[in-house]
């Protein structure tokens, strides 16, 4: 029971410690992307923590079967530094109860993957989806603030004088048309309109003059005009979120769209992913002492990537029409992989060293 607790602790304590600097890293990128929307005008400065505390779930739930992967590696490799693991050796500690230690804290993984995948994080995407699409809803109307120009990423300037219900007053907006050339529209009010069927939106100036021509020329247009629109930027926040992501499971378990197939086994695939890896990382942790403690660690993330990318790739197929037995079937393939590693090199590492002798008889070889 001691040993027991002992390497729980170390595996548990390398998991958080991995699992943290890799959510340090991905949040930090996420919360440059919002503050970079939210300077632009694109979202509210409000709602960028709201937005990434909805999206951490979705984050956490791939970061932490990497986590417990590295984790175990780590952990036992610091064990094989130290000669540790020679003394549990020593003492009858076989490699198959030290599996057995190592799937308990994997369980209690597996158990918050799945909390995570099939529960939490659809609740969060579905969260940070409203909050988006409810960002992207917004228009000049809410941007502006009556007396203050407003600045936008495109080049374009926009004034009001006064902002009255849904309308604008005294509409001032300068921008560049597809030539290049600068153009001034003013108008007594403004309105915003929505086409649902066309999935456009437009600010609808009322009762103004356009103006094109460029400043010092002599050539200079003015337009009068009742109506006229200028289309509003598509909603680009929500569309980073997919759909179906954002379904609750039940709701994937009652459908027969295989996108929604495909996210409902990718969804239960994740928990199986952390026992795999499991199995992978425990062999692939085993070093020799002058070989270091990160020896192996490259080759197994490289292996790791793999994994997930064929996972990724399975889910695509499964979304075009393919059976979902594709996701599952890759799950088989790497815990092939693993029994090999476990049950399987001591005895492929035997067979080799048969073959040592013939190498006296290698030609142009000296013999000592």
């Amino acid at each position: 029971m001691i040993i027991f607790r002992y390497i729980t602790r170390e595996v548990l304590v390398s998991t958080l410690a991995v699992t943290a600097v890799l959510m340090l890293i991905i949040t930090s990128a996420r919360l440059i992307k919002y503050l970079t929307d939210a300077a632009a005008g694109k979202l509210e400065a409000g709602a960028v923590f709201l937005v990434l505390l909805y999206r951490m779930p979705g984050f956490l739930e791939l970061l932490l079967p990497l986590g417990l992967f590295l984790g175990i590696l780590l952990a036992l490799g610091r064990l094989c530094l130290d000669s540790e693991m020679v003394v549990l050796r020593a003492t009858g500690f076989s490699g198959n109860r030290l599996l057995s230690y190592v799937f308990g804290p994997a369980l209690v993984v597996s158990l918050l993957v799945l909390l995570l995948s099939a529960w939490i994080s659809p609740l969060g995407l579905n969260k940070a989806d409203q909050l988006l699409a409810a960002q992207d809803a917004r228009s000049e109307l809410d941007l502006v603030t009556p007396g203050r120009f407003l600045s936008q990423s495109s080049g374009q300037v926009t004034y009001a004088e006064a902002l009255e219900g849904e309308q604008l007053k005294q509409v001032f907006i300068a921008q560049r048309g597809e030539d290049g050339r600068p153009n001034v529209l003013i108008a007594e009010s403004a309105e915003r309109r929505l086409y649902p069927e066309a999935h456009q939106r437009f600010l609808v100036l009322l009762n103004g003059y356009r103006f094109d021509g460029r400043p010092g020329e002599a050539e200079m247009s003015r337009i009068r005009y009742s109506e006229y629109g200028v289309q509003l930027d598509e909603p680009e926040l929500a569309a980073e979120i997919r759909e179906v992501d954002a379904k609750p499971t039940r709701m994937l378990m009652a459908s027969a769209e295989r996108r929604d197939l495909a996210a409902l086994h990718w969804r239960f695939s994740l928990p199986v992913l952390v026992l795999v890896v499991t199995l992978l990382a425990v062999p692939l942790s085993y070093t020799n002492p002058r070989q270091g403690r990160f020896a192996k660690l490259i080759p197994s993330v490289l292996l790791y990537l793999a994994y997930m990318a064929l996972l990724t790739t399975a889910r695509s197929q499964v979304e075009s029409g393919g059976s979902p037995v594709i996701l599952w079937f890759v799950h088989l393939v790497f815990m092939f992989v693993a029994g090999n590693f476990l049950y399987l090199g001591r005895y492929w590492h035997r067979l080799f060293s048969y073959f040592a002798p013939l190498k006296r008889w290698i030609p142009g070889r000296k013999t000592v």
